[in-house]
C-alpha cells in the first residue's frame, strides 16, 4: 500500500468526523447522551388490529368479521388496556411495560393531508412537512443541525440500513450502519494487519498521528462490540437492527438519534387474526422490543423509543380477507420520560358519521406527539425549526428532560 491509498484511507475516516475530539467523545469516557429511538413501521401497520377498540361493538366488530381482535375475555381475546381498547395478543410480551407505566399509545393519530399513497405518505412523516413536499431534509436531520456540538461524535445519528432514511437527511452526516460487523476497513485477507502497522509508523509523526490513533481506537471498540454475543432478540432483520442499536448504547459512544424500520406491514390479503401474516409481524415487534428494553438495563433512564406508520387500516376488512390503506393510525412510546399507562388522544368513533371516508378519523398530527418527544424529551426547544411552519398541541405525554 503507497502514501496515497493511505491517505485516501485516513481521508474517508476522516469525512465520518474522526477527528481529535472525537477520542474525548467515543474511546473514552462514555456519554451519557439522551437517546431517541425511532422506529417506522411500513406499509401501514393496522392501528385497529394492534390496539383494538372493542368497547365500539358492532361498529368494530360488524367491518372485521374475520379479522377483528376477539373481545377481552373471550378465547383468544385482546389485553384490555382501559376498557376501551386491547392490546392484540401478540402484544403480551409489551403488555406488562404498558401496565407498569413504560409505554403508552396514541391512538387516531396521523398526517393532516389525506393520502392513500406509500410514498407520499412517508416523504411527509420523515420530513415532518407535510404541507411541504419540497423539502429535502428530514424532522430528525434537522434537529441534529440545531443540536451540534464542536465534539460531537460521528455516531449522533445513525440510520439501521444500507441507505440513510430520510428523516435523518440535513447538515450533519449521519451513517448508514447495516450492522457493527460491516463497520470495518475492508482489504484483502489478512491485509489489515500489514495496513494498521504501516499507518501507524507512516503518521507516527506526522500532524494527523491524533487522528490516525482515534481511528484505531474507534475500530478496536466497534470490533469489540461486534464479538459481543447479543441477548435473545427475534432472529429477524428487525430484532436484530435493534440489538445493534442497544450495542451502541450501551457502549457510549455518543449515539443520540437512531432511525430503523420494521418492514412488511402492508396487509392487503389473509391479513389473519391470531394466526398468519399480521399476527407473526406483530409478534415479532413486541418481542424484539420487549428484548431492547431489557437489553438496556439502566441505559434504560436514558432511552425514550417512538414507533410509528405512515397511515392505518381502513376500518372495513375488505373481499380478500385484509385491510387497505386508511388514514388514522396509532403512535407507540416506549421508555425514558413517557407517562405510559395511558392511551392518549381524542377518539372520535367508529360510527359512520365519526369516519373519514371510511377511515379512522384523524385528531392527533404526528408533528404533536413527535414535537412533544424533541421539545421535553431531548431537550431542543426550537421546535419551530424542526417542524417550521407548525405549532404543535403536547398531549402531556412526557416529562421534561
Amino acid at each position: 500500500m503507497n502514501r496515497r491509498d493511505l491517505l485516501k484511507t485516513l481521508g474517508a475516516l476522516g469525512a465520518l468526523g474522526l477527528t481529535p475530539g472525537f477520542q474525548l467523545g467515543f474511546a473514552g469516557r462514555g456519554r451519557e447522551e439522551r437517546v431517541l429511538v425511532v422506529v417506522f413501521m411500513r406499509g401501514g401497520a393496522d392501528a385497529l388490529a394492534l390496539a383494538a377498540p372493542h368497547a365500539e361493538g358492532g361498529f368494530y366488530y360488524d367491518r372485521r368479521p374475520t379479522v377483528a381482535v376477539p373481545e377481552p375475555g373471550r378465547p383468544g381475546g385482546g389485553l384490555d388496556l382501559d376498557g376501551r381498547f386491547a392490546f392484540h395478543p401478540a402484544l403480551a410480551p409489551l403488555f406488562e411495560l404498558y401496565r407498569e407505566g413504560r409505554l403508552a399509545v396514541v391512538h387516531a393519530a396521523g398526517l393532516s393531508v389525506r393520502t392513500r399513497s406509500h410514498f407520499d405518505a412517508q416523504q411527509y412523516v420523515e420530513s415532518g412537512t407535510p404541507d411541504d413536499k419540497s423539502s429535502r431534509t428530514g424532522w430528525l436531520g434537522r434537529h441534529l443541525a440545531l443540536t451540534a456540538g464542536a465534539d460531537a461524535s460521528p455516531f449522533r445519528g445513525v440510520g439501521m440500513g444500507d441507505v440513510v432514511p430520510a428523516s435523518l437527511l440535513g447538515p450533519v452526516q449521519p451513517l448508514a450502519l447495516r450492522a457493527l460487523e460491516a463497520f470495518r476497513l475492508h482489504g484483502r485477507e489478512g491485509e489489515w494487519p500489514t495496513m494498521q502497522r504501516s499507518l501507524r509508523a507512516l503518521y507516527a509523526s506526522d500532524p494527523l498521528a491524533p487522528v490516525a490513533r482515534n481511528v484505531w481506537e474507534a475500530l478496536a471498540t466497534l470490533e469489540g462490540l461486534a464479538e459481543r454475543p447479543a441477548p435473545a432478540y427475534p432472529e429477524t432483520p428487525f430484532g436484530q437492527r435493534l440489538a445493534t442499536v442497544a450495542r451502541l448504547i450501551r457502549a457510549g459512544v455518543g449515539l443520540e438519534v437512531a432511525a430503523l424500520d420494521a418492514d412488511g406491514w402492508d396487509t392487503h390479503e389473509d391479513q389473519g387474526t391470531l394466526q398468519g401474516a399480521f399476527a407473526g409481524l406483530a409478534e415479532d415487534w413486541a418481542r424484539s422490543l420487549a428484548a431492547f428494553w431489557n437489553d438496556l438495563g439502566p441505559h434504560g433512564r436514558r432511552v425514550t423509543v417512538v414507533a410509528l406508520s405512515e397511515f392505518g387500516r381502513r376500518v372495513e376488512e375488505n373481499a380478500s380477507g385484509g385491510t387497505d390503506h386508511g388514514h388514522g393510525g396509532a403512535m407507540w412510546l416506549l421508555g425514558a420520560g413517557v407517562r405510559g399507562g395511558r392511551v392518549y388522544g381524542r377518539w372520535p368513533g367508529l360510527a359512520v358519521a365519526a369516519l373519514d371516508d371510511g377511515d379512522l378519523a384523524v385528531t392527533t398530527d404526528v408533528r404533536d406527539v413527535l414535537a412533544e418527544v424533541v421539545v421535553r424529551g431531548l431537550g431542543n426547544p426550537r421546535v419551530d425549526e424542526v417542524f417550521p411552519g407548525y405549532r404543535p398541541r403536547f398531549l402531556g405525554l412526557m416529562e421534561e428532560a
